[in-house]
């Protein structure tokens, strides 16, 4: 995967997104900011912050995502992966339905996803020295590249949709007492069931992970 290091960028997504679409970059690609003044988060809130947090979008092409991942889930397999990676460089993070990474009962960091033409387009954000955006941190010693590396290695295995679930549904249950947005509104997970595909029923109707 080839890797554009910045000192700073208002936006990794918006960057990565707007040079795909004029053909000007191709995936595979991952974009790094040492800083971002006005990033894009969950539910068109910013994800901003300065030195020492991680800044990331990248870019892999459809063909390439294992062949039993549904898309809606994306957010989930590439933010469990990332769970992964932190976890073998010592951190104690999980990952709360859909996208969240959290510190015990603390978020730390996030991911969105958009399909861009036949790529899809991921970007995250974590707190790793800094408490930014009303977050807490992980107050690690991790630098951003050496988190970078770590996680193109784990994407490159493209494990399948079935292998990462298989750890998310155990991890789901840690997400009961907590709540999550479904169309403007907070619902909580405690009666929450966990679908095969991602996708969660909450008071009888079927949600998906569309972030």
């Amino acid at each position: 995967m080839d890797i554009q290091l910045f000192d700073t960028l208002p936006s990794t997504q918006a960057y990565l997104i707007e040079k795909i679409e004029q053909n000007i970059l191709t995936a595979p690609i991952a974009i790094l900011a040492k800083e971002q003044s006005a990033g894009l988060g969950s539910r068109d809130n910013e994800w901003v912050g300065g030195k020492g947090n991680f800044f990331l979008s990248f870019a892999v092409k459809l063909e390439d995502l294992p062949i039993d991942l549904p898309l809606h889930a994306a957010s989930i397999y590439f933010s469990y992966l990332m769970k992964e990676t932190l976890m073998h460089l010592g951190e104690e993070v999980w990952l709360k339905w859909p996208n969240d990474l959290y510190k015990k009962k603390e978020k730390i960091g996030g991911t969105i996803t958009k399909q861009v033409n036949k790529t899809l387009v991921c970007g995250m954000g974590i707190n790793l020295k800094n408490v930014q955006n009303g977050y807490a941190s992980l107050q690690s010693e991790i630098e951003a590249e050496k988190l970078l590396q770590a996680y193109i290695e784990s994407i490159k295995m493209f494990p399948s949709w079935k292998q990462v679930f298989s750890g998310f549904a155990i991890e789901f249950e840690l997400g009961r007492e907590f709540l999550v947005h479904i169309e403007n509104y907070q619902k909580s997970l405690m009666d929450a069931c966990l679908q095969s595909d991602g996708s969660l029923i909450i008071e009888g109707k079927r949600v998906y992970s569309l972030r």
